[in-house]
């Protein structure tokens, strides 16, 4: 993938898809939370610190080099 296709899915999944993605993970949690067998709270933390970061891993092509200058770019000449 192109790395200016890649910087613009990587500002999409930031702006659109990580809030998409934290309010169906609040709302799942709320509801497990609301039903009759409540988790212990050490399962309740790892399932939090799961959600919070198990979203990057499969994300982790889409931002690796998106900091570094295109590489796609034709050299500039600095006079």
């Amino acid at each position: 993938m192109r790395y200016k296709a890649r910087k613009r899915l990587a500002i999409f999944v930031l702006v659109i898809g990580l809030p998409v993605y934290i309010i169906v993970a609040a709302t799942i949690m709320s509801n497990m939370m609301t039903q009759e067998v409540q988790l212990p709270l050490v399962v309740e933390f790892f399932v939090y610190v799961a959600l919070g970061i198990g979203w990057a891993f499969p994300l982790k092509w889409v931002f690796k080099g998106i900091g570094q200058p295109d590489p796609d770019a034709p050299p500039q000449s600095h006079e």
